[in-house]
């Protein structure tokens, strides 16, 4: 019969061997998880241009022909240098707006068309929210919208994933006149100071969620009006 010795020197050796194994594949594997981590924020991306492709050369090759990723800064300017992809949303949201690095994405349809594609970080019922906002050259007509979520309840919160309430978003402005007001994400019975053009249906038992998505867009799009105001300014529209 082993001592007692014997086996705690030898839990403690298979520890160490188990710990430096998984060490080891971590480091292997991470290489692939980052790729991962980039081909599903370029699906993502492109989901809020409506483009629904799975297929990973496709996403690759359309991502590196139609989208320009660029930074801004809430006062309008670009950023030259600066990464968007090495960009924190969560850290940036969390600043004062004036302050905040705003990834942009620029999608060129084959037409030529433009849409401007904003990422957007926020909270949810039970954890972390996010999505992507992409508006037509009008620099007020949602094109389209793509929504994610860390824990959300199944059937009710999580339903903000779904292209049923994503789709709502098709069509729907964020100026009225000259003034930002957003999407209002809200219940049936609730009222809105504007019109139906500002409003998608908020989730069925799922009202805290869809208070979050209405809090996320009206946080991280205002920011970048600035910007938007400036280029229209450029083009004439």
């Amino acid at each position: 019969m082993h001592s007692n010795r014997y086996t705690f020197i030898y839990a403690i050796v298979l520890s160490v061997v188990t710990a430096v194994l998984l060490a080891f594949a971590s480091e292997g594997f991470r290489p692939l998880q980052e790729a991962n981590i980039a081909l599903d924020k370029k699906t993502n991306i492109l989901h809020s241009v409506r483009l629904d492709t799975k297929k990973r050369a496709e996403i690759e090759q359309i991502y590196k022909d139609r989208i320009h990723e660029m930074v801004v800064d809430a006062q309008g300017n670009e950023l030259s240098g600066v990464d968007a992809n090495a960009i924190v949303l969560k850290d940036e949201v969390a600043k004062p707006a004036a302050e905040r690095k705003l990834p942009l994405y620029v999608y060129t349809a084959e037409d030529g068309k433009k849409r401007y594609v904003m990422p957007m970080q926020g909270v949810g019922l039970w954890g972390p929210i996010w999505g992507y906002l992409s508006i037509e050259p009008d620099f007020n007509t949602v094109y389209g919208s793509y929504f994610d979520h860390k824990g959300e309840t199944p059937g009710l919160g999580a339903e903000i994933a779904e292209k049923p309430f994503q789709q709502q978003f098709e069509g729907k402005t964020i100026m009225e006149a000259d003034k930002f007001v957003s999407v209002y994400v809200a219940k049936k019975t609730d009222k809105i100071p504007y019109g139906p053009e500002h409003r998608v249906d908020g989730i069925s038992g799922g009202t805290i969620t869809s208070k979050g998505v209405d809090v996320m867009i009206k946080n991280c799009v205002e920011p970048y009006l600035v910007y938007f105001n400036k280029l229209k300014s450029s083009t004439g529209e």
